[in-house]
């Protein structure tokens, strides 16, 4: 894990919230030369701490306007069952995460469609299926709370 002090928290941290800001104004922001700002950025891409950078879009406004989160239990455990189960999920469009938990359940899907026409296909076709799922329980967003693409960064200065 890369060691990152102070100054690369403060640039992680602004480019989070402002991922379009110049370099000369991030320099600014963070009290560095511009020059000393570019070489830690160039440094932080190298390490693999910044992945990447990306516009936020609202889901709503492109017509996708279900949000659900799926609960799934495989009914295989083995090493190529897992396999095959991840190669499906990631060629899922609709799938815009996926976490391997612990618990009942193997794995947490977030899902975006357009609506639950679009989502019972989703889970019919597709998850249940062809892709070794046992079971699985969805939710459907009714609001968002809070949402954010930011890591809490706050918490690492000390």
């Amino acid at each position: 894990m890369p060691k990152l002090d102070r100054t690369d928290l403060r640039l992680l941290a602004v480019l989070q919230g402002e991922g379009r800001i110049t370099n000369a104004e991030l320099a600014e922001r963070v009290s560095l030369s511009p020059s000393a700002c570019l070489r830690r950025l160039q440094r932080l891409e190298a390490e693999g701490v910044l992945t990447g950078y990306a516009a936020q879009v609202d889901p709503q406004a492109v017509g996708l306007g279900l949000q659900a989160f799926v609960r799934v239990q495989l009914a295989r455990h083995e090493a190529g069952a897992i396999e095959r189960f991840v190669e499906k999920v990631n060629g899922w469009e609709e799938v815009v995460a996926c976490h391997a938990l612990t618990g009942d359940m193997d794995y947490l899907l977030h899902v975006y469609v357009a609506d639950l026409p679009h989502f019972s296909r989703f889970l019919l076709d597709r998850l249940l299926n062809d892709a070794g799922v046992a079971d699985a329980n969805s939710s459907f967003v009714l609001r968002t709370v809070k949402r954010s693409p930011s890591l809490p960064l706050g918490q690492l200065e000390g």
